[in-house]
């Protein structure tokens, strides 16, 4: 077999491990650009197509997913696939797929006219979290605990729209980053200029308009989990809140220790990625006051050095094995011997 990847050298970028495994285990492969117009040419002689594609860059965004599904549709093997990649970065997406398979998602509302969402504002509970449909790190991401809150996210939302970019939060983020240590002051400095020179995604990425999209709230969480499926293979970590906020997702403060992953959303993980015939995903768990793990949201796209530390993972059977492990060389085995 023969794999043609682009090869993005950013930090966050699944192609730095692609490539070396590909090296290291003597696999035929080339690298190409994904943003030339003549990449299907590019890829004539090859058996597979790898892209870790990043919903933060605006070039991505605008067609990643229409390459990869031609490419595929050509009977080229890709990865992500149209299974694995279609609903990333798309939380409304995610609603309707998990929804129609019947997956624990956290019960979740979507409104297109604002009517409809004042209706059910009055006559449902708070408090609600109110999210975008984009965004990662809990980004676009708010506690809404009066309805008076929610009407006027909703009435926003809906006829107005809301920057897709978050410039105070961004800023926040910064902040807080640096106050825990995490973060440098020059991340600090880059948020303030944002307030006056837009970056390349603030000016192509604009508003989200037309739609209001809420969650219920699970109270009492002092953490989610988050498990990664490749294949027949998944580990995982705890994420902590931030401090006085109730979001974990971007927070840094990881545990990494098998004793703190309940082993039921490792289960419940294979079981819907089953079902959704994922290649590799990403599932971000609540527990109800029950117990019961409650899925927010998946991904495929996730940074790969924030789980380098994990001491093992589980296989299907939910057996765990020790040791260190290749999670990205999983990918390209798995591609590699896939009939899709």
């Amino acid at each position: 077999m023969k794999i043609a990847i682009h090869h993005t050298a950013a930090d966050w970028s699944f192609s730095n491990y692609w490539v070396e495994y590909c090296r290291s285990q003597k696999i035929d492969y080339k690298i190409v650009n994904a943003y030339d117009s003549e990449i299907v040419e590019q890829v004539r002689d090859c058996d597979a197509f790898m892209w870790h594609h990043n919903h933060m860059i605006h070039k991505d965004r605008l067609f990643a997913k229409a390459l990869l599904f031609s490419l595929e549709t050509a009977g080229i093997k890709v990865f992500p696939n149209f299974y694995t990649g279609w609903h990333f970065d798309d939380k409304l997406g995610q609603k309707y797929l998990l929804e129609s398979i019947g997956a624990p998602l956290v019960p979740s509302y979507a409104f297109f006219d604002f009517d409809t969402a004042r209706k059910w504002i009055e006559e449902t509970t708070f408090p609600k979290v109110f999210k975008l449909r984009g965004g990662s790190g809990s980004t676009n991401v708010m506690l809404v605990k009066t309805r008076k809150d929610a009407l006027k996210l909703a009435r926003k939302a809906i006829k107005r729209g809301i920057p897709i970019y978050n410039k105070r939060g961004a800023l926040k983020e910064a902040f807080r980053r640096y106050r825990m240590g995490a973060g440098h002051i020059v991340e600090i400095l880059k948020a303030v200029a944002h307030f006056v020179l837009p970056t390349p995604l603030q000016r192509a990425s604009g508003k989200d308009v037309g739609y209001a999209y809420f969650q219920d709230f699970i109270p009492d969480n002092r953490f989610d989990i988050r498990i990664i499926v490749i294949g027949d293979k998944a580990y995982g970590i705890q994420r902590e809140v931030r401090t006085g906020d109730f979001r974990a997702s971007g927070s840094g403060m990881i545990h990494y220790d098998r004793k703190y992953i309940n082993e039921q959303c490792v289960k419940v993980a294979f079981e819907v990625s089953e079902k959704l015939q994922s290649q590799c995903t990403g599932f971000d768990f609540v527990f109800d006051q029950s117990g019961t793990p409650l899925i927010v949201e998946i991904g495929y796209g996730f940074v790969q050095q924030a789980y380098e530390a994990c001491p093992g993972y589980w296989d299907r059977n939910i057996c765990w094995h020790e040791g260190k492990f290749n999670p990205m060389g999983w990918i390209v085995e798995n591609l590699k011997k896939s009939d899709k």
